[in-house]
């Protein structure tokens, strides 16, 4: 009999472990329904510190960007840290500042062009009124943000082809 409970109990714990293995992977897996809940969910862990520009958290570059500017982003982050050097991405790329103190925050309605979607997000940082222009293409994954546009000619990916 106490052979019975030993492996009712393993599978048991088994039947468990799969469970929660499964809502893990489901849970890493799921897209954003909308360009604007992405930009959303960026700021969200991004302010919790946890997010992609964060140390230790650089694989969820791809999770939010495009193949194409999380390659750049990651490749900027190994090589500053090679060299011990400050990369082409120099403050937050998510305020476009060094130093902040953000006021009246928002994310706007995504605005539909040529496949691809432009979220507009505002604030106030330090007496100054901003307004980025994320871009997002939607693929197979969901949709990911292909570039940020700061206004007067810079963008994101702009900066990364100025440094070559």
């Amino acid at each position: 009999m106490n052979k019975v409970k030993a492996t009712f109990v393993v599978v048991m714990l088994l039947t468990g472990l799969i469970s929660i293995a499964h809502v893990n992977i489901q849970a890493q897996t799921v897209t954003h329904s909308s360009p604007d809940a992405l930009v959303a969910d960026l700021y969200k862990v991004h302010n919790q510190k946890r997010g992609p520009f964060h140390p230790g958290h650089g694989a969820l570059l791809y999770k939010y960007f495009a193949k194409n500017l999380a390659d750049m982003i990651h490749k900027d982050t190994v090589t500053s840290a090679a060299k011990h050097d400050v990369g082409v991405i120099e403050g937050d790329p998510l305020y476009d500042a060094q130093d902040f103190d953000i006021k009246n925050f928002a994310i706007g309605k995504p605005s539909y062009e040529n496949g691809k979607a432009k979220v507009p997000v505002t604030f106030e940082n330090i007496g100054e009124k901003k307004k980025l222009i994320f871009v997002l293409v939607n693929s197979r994954s969901g949709w990911r943000i292909s570039d940020i546009d700061y206004g007067e000619g810079r963008t994101l990916v702009g900066e990364f082809k100025e440094s070559k």
